[in-house]
């Protein structure tokens, strides 16, 4: 099948396959002749959006269709429910899509059902994506793991970490000293730096002073939100520590400097256009806005959280939380990792590379920190926590599998085990970690052999 692109108006298609239980060579010739059609019916101008990945029956694949039916009854279960205002789920095995869903509401206050190219803010599933992009200027030589971020942005020099003392009252307070060791560019990749976001785990001094800077407002830009990282206190010394925080930001500066390019520029032109990720971006058109999928009002607060504005031009290209993007663009990119870097022809990094990535680089001397958010079983590589054990975890999985996950409510994971991928998209940050563990069981329960 040749490629074929989305319309962008408001009344777009809607191809809804639930998953695919008649053969595969009928379902091809369907899916061929609906999208011939729709292609030819749209102007050249309202084509937009990558090619998916091939699909099938999911028996030739090892997996039950009727199984597979369970995870849209649950999600169906959930919506119903008002407790998830929509999902949108791709599942490919051996990289062919066996499972796609789009249930729900894009839009429950307008009354906007959800469709297949829905675009969704991914807050932090944004930072794999930057740190593929940062391994492909080590791959090119023109950076290492090992360089200190100082190299790049000198006033990481002179960072220091924050200490908390008492005096003779028993009133705290902060006092700083120099670091022992530059914090590299694994510990950015890795979040071992001692940058941290201040909103997890216990509060601190040093955390108070993180969320006094104003650091989640998009008015920056990336070199003045870099350069301001680089004089808070670090919460722990460099290389300690596993520390949720902002460190895969100042990667995304990184990037800049060493590409020269915006981070923007850099990630279309290694990233989203070999991969064909054509609704992946900092920021959403006008001409997409209609296509956004926004969260609901929770039913148990009454409170609606205000997600990232993605319809206002960007100025800060946030390299940890500031891309949107589609279930099939993302499933795109999990499917080029699982391939040993390369998808459709367009090879973004070798094999041993994104191994390299995929493997445990928390040792032993390392210590979780205030809150270990890859959980019990799960080490964490360079952009993706991943499994080095099982019967640790709540959720089912495979050792080797690695994932991450975004504040508003997506998910993936990458299985190399099993040759499965899968892409998650739901815009509730409310019940994100329940919604995790139900897709994790499903999927798993489907696969029959």
């Amino acid at each position: 099948m040749g490629s074929f692109k989305n319309y962008n108006g408001s009344s777009r298609p809607k191809l809804k396959i639930k998953i695919f239980k008649i053969g595969a060579e009928i379902m091809t010739k369907k899916i061929f002749v609906y999208f011939s059609l729709v292609v030819l019916s749209l102007s050249s101008t309202q084509l937009s959006q990558a090619t998916p990945l091939p699909q099938v029956a999911p028996e030739s694949v090892g997996m039950s269709s009727e199984r597979l039916d369970r995870i849209t009854q649950t999600f169906q279960r959930h919506i119903d429910a008002k407790s998830l205002p929509g999902v949108v789920i791709r599942i490919a095995r051996e990289g062919k899509l066996v499972y796609s869903s789009d249930i729900g509401w894009q839009d429950v206050e307008s009354n906007i059902p959800m469709a297949p190219d829905s675009i969704f803010r991914i807050y932090s599933m944004t930072k794999p994506i930057v740190s593929v992009a940062a391994m492909t200027l080590v791959e090119g030589g023109f950076l290492s793991l090992s360089d200190p971020v100082s190299k790049y942005i000198p006033l990481f020099k002179d960072v220091r970490v924050g200490l908390e003392t008492l005096d003779n009252d028993g009133l705290k307070s902060l006092q700083t000293r120099k670091t022992r060791k530059a914090i590299t560019i694994q510990d950015l990749m890795r979040h071992t730096s001692g940058i941290t976001y201040g909103a997890f785990g216990k509060r601190t001094l040093v955390k108070e002073k993180y969320l006094a800077a104003n650091l989640s407002s998009l008015d920056w830009t990336l070199e003045a939100y870099a350069n301001t990282l680089a004089t808070l206190p670090l919460v722990n010394e460099p290389g300690t520590t596993w520390e949720y925080g902002r460190s895969t930001d100042v990667l995304g500066r990184v990037v800049e400097v060493v590409s020269g390019m915006s981070l923007d520029k850099y990630l279309n032109e290694t990233i989203f256009n070999p991969l064909r990720m054509y609704d992946t971006s900092f920021g959403v058109p006008e001409h997409k806005h209609d296509r956004i999928a926004e969260n609901m009002v929770d039913i148990k607060t009454g409170k609606k959280i205000n997600l990232i504005d993605v319809r206002k031009p960007m100025r800060l290209f946030a390299g940890g939380h500031g891309l949107s993007s589609t279930a099939d663009d993302y499933i795109r990119f999990c499917q080029m990792m699982l391939n040993g870097g390369e998808l459709d022809g367009a090879r973004i990094l070798s094999p041993k590379t994104v191994t390299f990535m995929s493997t445990n680089h928390v040792n032993k001397n390392i210590s979780n920190g205030s809150l270990y958010l890859p959980g019990p079983g799960y080490g964490f590589g360079l952009g993706f926590a991943t499994r080095l054990e099982d019967g640790q975890s709540v959720w089912p999985g495979s050792i080797g599998e690695y994932f991450w996950a975004g504040y508003g409510g997506t998910y993936f994971w990458i299985d190399p085990s099993e040759s499965l991928t899968v892409s998650f998209m739901s815009q509730d940050p409310y019940r994100r970690n329940e919604h995790r563990v139900l897709l994790r069981n499903l999927v798993y329960q489907s696969i029959i052999k």
